[in-house]
Protein backbone atom coordinates (compact mmCIF):
# COMPACT_ATOMS: atom_id res chain seq x y z
CA UNK A 1 0.00 0.00 0.00
CA UNK A 2 1.09 3.55 -0.62
CA UNK A 3 0.47 6.63 1.49
CA UNK A 4 -2.00 7.86 -1.12
CA UNK A 5 -3.95 4.57 -0.97
CA UNK A 6 -4.25 4.82 2.80
CA UNK A 7 -5.04 8.53 2.59
CA UNK A 8 -7.94 7.79 0.24
CA UNK A 9 -9.15 4.86 2.39
CA UNK A 10 -9.17 6.97 5.55
CA UNK A 11 -11.03 9.87 3.91
CA UNK A 12 -13.64 7.49 2.48
CA UNK A 13 -14.01 5.52 5.71
CA UNK A 14 -14.50 8.58 7.91
CA UNK A 15 -16.87 11.17 6.40
CA UNK A 16 -16.97 12.68 9.91
CA UNK A 17 -13.59 14.25 9.11
CA UNK A 18 -15.63 17.03 7.53
CA UNK A 19 -16.93 17.95 11.00
CA UNK A 20 -13.42 19.27 11.75
CA UNK A 21 -13.38 22.89 10.59
CA UNK A 22 -9.63 23.37 11.00
CA UNK A 23 -8.15 21.98 7.75
CA UNK A 24 -4.72 21.51 9.33
CA UNK A 25 -6.15 19.44 12.19
CA UNK A 26 -8.18 17.38 9.72
CA UNK A 27 -4.98 16.57 7.81
CA UNK A 28 -3.17 15.61 11.01
CA UNK A 29 -5.96 13.14 11.85
CA UNK A 30 -5.62 11.55 8.41
CA UNK A 31 -1.82 11.48 8.78
CA UNK A 32 -2.06 9.65 12.12
CA UNK A 33 -4.28 6.98 10.56
CA UNK A 34 -1.97 6.58 7.56
CA UNK A 35 1.03 6.08 9.88
CA UNK A 36 -0.87 3.60 12.05
CA UNK A 37 -2.03 1.57 9.06
CA UNK A 38 1.42 1.53 7.44
CA UNK A 39 3.27 0.54 10.60
CA UNK A 40 0.63 -1.99 11.58
CA UNK A 41 1.02 -3.67 8.21
CA UNK A 42 -2.66 -3.35 7.31
CA UNK A 43 -3.90 -3.59 3.74
CA UNK A 44 -7.19 -1.79 4.39
CA UNK A 45 -8.55 0.43 7.16
CA UNK A 46 -11.77 -1.63 7.07
CA UNK A 47 -9.81 -4.76 8.13
CA UNK A 48 -8.98 -3.45 11.62
CA UNK A 49 -11.48 -5.13 13.96
CA UNK A 50 -13.42 -3.43 16.72
CA UNK A 51 -11.99 -5.84 19.29
CA UNK A 52 -9.55 -8.71 19.33
CA UNK A 53 -12.44 -11.16 19.68
CA UNK A 54 -15.26 -9.23 17.94
CA UNK A 55 -14.28 -9.16 14.30
CA UNK A 56 -17.74 -8.95 12.74
CA UNK A 57 -17.74 -5.23 13.60
CA UNK A 58 -14.99 -3.06 12.19
CA UNK A 59 -13.03 -0.45 14.07
CA UNK A 60 -14.25 2.01 11.42
CA UNK A 61 -17.88 1.36 12.40
CA UNK A 62 -17.07 1.84 16.07
CA UNK A 63 -14.98 5.00 15.56
CA UNK A 64 -17.71 6.53 13.40
CA UNK A 65 -20.31 5.64 16.03
CA UNK A 66 -18.25 7.20 18.82
CA UNK A 67 -17.74 10.35 16.76
CA UNK A 68 -21.41 10.69 15.91
CA UNK A 69 -22.53 10.08 19.50
CA UNK A 70 -20.00 12.57 20.90
CA UNK A 71 -20.85 15.28 18.38
CA UNK A 72 -24.55 14.92 19.12
CA UNK A 73 -23.80 15.07 22.86
CA UNK A 74 -21.70 18.20 22.31
CA UNK A 75 -24.65 19.81 20.48
CA UNK A 76 -26.94 18.95 23.38
CA UNK A 77 -24.46 20.31 25.91
CA UNK A 78 -24.26 23.56 23.99
CA UNK A 79 -28.00 23.98 23.27
CA UNK A 80 -29.46 22.60 26.50
CA UNK A 81 -26.83 23.41 29.11
CA UNK A 82 -25.01 26.37 27.58
CA UNK A 83 -21.63 24.61 27.71
CA UNK A 84 -19.06 25.26 25.01
CA UNK A 85 -17.17 22.07 24.08
CA UNK A 86 -14.64 22.53 21.28
CA UNK A 87 -16.16 20.58 18.38
CA UNK A 88 -12.89 20.24 16.45
CA UNK A 89 -11.22 18.74 19.51
CA UNK A 90 -14.12 16.35 20.11
CA UNK A 91 -14.28 15.20 16.48
CA UNK A 92 -10.49 14.79 16.11
CA UNK A 93 -10.11 12.94 19.42
CA UNK A 94 -13.02 10.63 18.64
CA UNK A 95 -11.63 9.85 15.20
CA UNK A 96 -8.25 9.07 16.77
CA UNK A 97 -9.33 7.38 20.01
CA UNK A 98 -8.84 3.88 18.53
CA UNK A 99 -6.17 4.50 15.88
CA UNK A 100 -3.81 2.63 18.23
CA UNK A 101 -5.64 -0.61 17.37
CA UNK A 102 -3.55 -0.53 14.18
CA UNK A 103 -0.61 -1.38 16.47
CA UNK A 104 -2.40 -3.58 19.01
CA UNK A 105 -4.46 -5.96 16.86
CA UNK A 106 -2.27 -7.37 14.03
CA UNK A 107 -1.79 -10.62 15.98
CA UNK A 108 -5.57 -11.12 16.13
CA UNK A 109 -6.40 -11.15 12.43
CA UNK A 110 -5.72 -13.46 9.51
CA UNK A 111 -2.24 -12.91 8.09
CA UNK A 112 -3.80 -12.36 4.65
CA UNK A 113 -5.08 -8.97 5.88
CA UNK A 114 -1.57 -7.76 6.60
CA UNK A 115 1.67 -6.93 4.87
CA UNK A 116 4.61 -6.83 7.31
CA UNK A 117 3.84 -5.15 10.65
CA UNK A 118 6.70 -3.02 11.95
CA UNK A 119 7.91 -4.63 15.20
CA UNK A 120 9.16 -1.24 16.46
CA UNK A 121 5.50 -0.20 16.86
CA UNK A 122 3.26 -3.26 16.81
CA UNK A 123 2.63 -4.79 20.23
CA UNK A 124 -0.22 -5.87 22.44
CA UNK A 125 1.76 -4.59 25.42
CA UNK A 126 0.85 -0.94 24.84
CA UNK A 127 -2.90 -0.24 25.15
CA UNK A 128 -4.34 1.26 21.98
CA UNK A 129 -5.47 4.42 23.76
CA UNK A 130 -1.86 5.15 24.70
CA UNK A 131 -0.40 4.34 21.27
CA UNK A 132 -3.20 6.46 19.77
CA UNK A 133 -2.14 9.34 21.99
CA UNK A 134 1.45 8.81 20.81
CA UNK A 135 0.40 8.92 17.15
CA UNK A 136 -1.58 12.13 17.71
CA UNK A 137 1.44 13.63 19.44
CA UNK A 138 3.79 12.52 16.68
CA UNK A 139 1.76 14.18 13.91
CA UNK A 140 1.39 17.40 15.89
CA UNK A 141 -2.21 17.36 17.05
CA UNK A 142 -2.91 20.00 19.71
CA UNK A 143 -2.55 18.99 23.36
CA UNK A 144 -6.32 19.31 23.82
CA UNK A 145 -6.83 16.54 21.24
CA UNK A 146 -4.00 14.39 22.59
CA UNK A 147 -5.29 14.39 26.14
CA UNK A 148 -8.84 13.54 25.06
CA UNK A 149 -7.69 10.31 23.35
CA UNK A 150 -6.81 8.13 26.39
CA UNK A 151 -10.29 6.94 27.29
CA UNK A 152 -9.75 4.69 30.29
CA UNK A 153 -9.89 6.08 33.81
CA UNK A 154 -6.47 6.76 35.25
CA UNK A 155 -4.66 7.22 31.95
CA UNK A 156 -4.64 11.01 32.13
CA UNK A 157 -4.43 13.23 35.20
CA UNK A 158 -6.97 15.81 34.01
CA UNK A 159 -10.28 15.09 32.32
CA UNK A 160 -11.58 17.88 30.11
CA UNK A 161 -15.14 18.28 28.90
CA UNK A 162 -13.99 17.07 25.49
CA UNK A 163 -12.24 14.03 27.02
CA UNK A 164 -15.39 13.13 28.92
CA UNK A 165 -17.40 13.32 25.70
CA UNK A 166 -14.98 10.90 24.01
CA UNK A 167 -15.02 8.51 26.97
CA UNK A 168 -18.80 8.46 27.36
CA UNK A 169 -19.42 8.12 23.61
CA UNK A 170 -16.90 5.26 23.50
CA UNK A 171 -18.76 3.50 26.31
CA UNK A 172 -22.13 4.03 24.60
CA UNK A 173 -20.89 2.65 21.28
CA UNK A 174 -19.01 -0.24 22.91
CA UNK A 175 -22.03 -1.26 24.97
CA UNK A 176 -24.18 -1.24 21.83
CA UNK A 177 -21.66 -3.42 19.98
CA UNK A 178 -21.15 -5.99 22.75
CA UNK A 179 -24.89 -6.22 23.32
CA UNK A 180 -25.66 -6.63 19.61
CA UNK A 181 -22.87 -9.14 18.89
CA UNK A 182 -22.61 -11.10 22.14
CA UNK A 183 -25.69 -10.23 24.19
CA UNK A 184 -23.61 -8.82 27.06
CA UNK A 185 -22.70 -5.39 28.41
CA UNK A 186 -19.27 -3.88 27.93
CA UNK A 187 -18.55 -4.41 31.64
CA UNK A 188 -19.45 -8.09 31.34
CA UNK A 189 -17.20 -8.36 28.28
CA UNK A 190 -14.28 -6.74 30.16
CA UNK A 191 -14.81 -9.02 33.16
CA UNK A 192 -15.06 -12.16 31.01
CA UNK A 193 -12.14 -11.49 28.68
CA UNK A 194 -9.85 -9.36 30.87
CA UNK A 195 -9.02 -7.05 27.96
CA UNK A 196 -10.15 -3.52 27.15
CA UNK A 197 -11.68 -1.95 24.05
Amino acid sequence: MTDSDFDRQVREAYPELEEIEDADLRERVVEAWVLGLERGGWRDVEDVPYAWNIQEVTNVEHVRGVTRIALESAREQREFHGADPDVDTVAAACLLHDVGKCYEYPDHVDDALLEEPDPRYVSEEIPHSISGYALAHEVGCPLAVQRAIPHFLGEVPKRTLEAELVKSANSASSNAITQATMGITLQEWVEEYSQTT
